[in-house]
């Protein structure tokens, strides 16, 4: 299966509660992901984390279902058409 360039979207709504099983499913995941940008919103207790990956459609939806199965984190992806 080909490789696409796309990115992920998660928003977590508890942050103290959730973080360390996002970052260990994201340290599963770190051969596809290529750049993380972490940013915590502590007024509402929440942090958005984007991801650029370079993944299969199996592995985005691997990585998407592992973060959206954890109570409290929303997640949306997106891959190129053809790069």
């Amino acid at each position: 299966m080909k490789k696409r360039l796309g990115f992920v979207g998660v928003i977590i709504e508890n942050r103290k509660k959730s973080a360390s099983s996002v970052n260990k499913i994201l340290s599963d995941f770190g051969d596809i992901i290529i750049g993380r940008i972490g940013l915590p919103y502590k007024k509402k207790d929440c942090s958005v984390i984007t991801l650029i990956v370079d993944a299969t459609t199996d592995e985005i939806g691997a990585l998407s279902g592992k973060l959206g199965s954890i109570k409290g984190i929303s997640v949306k992806s997106a891959l190129s058409r053809n790069r």
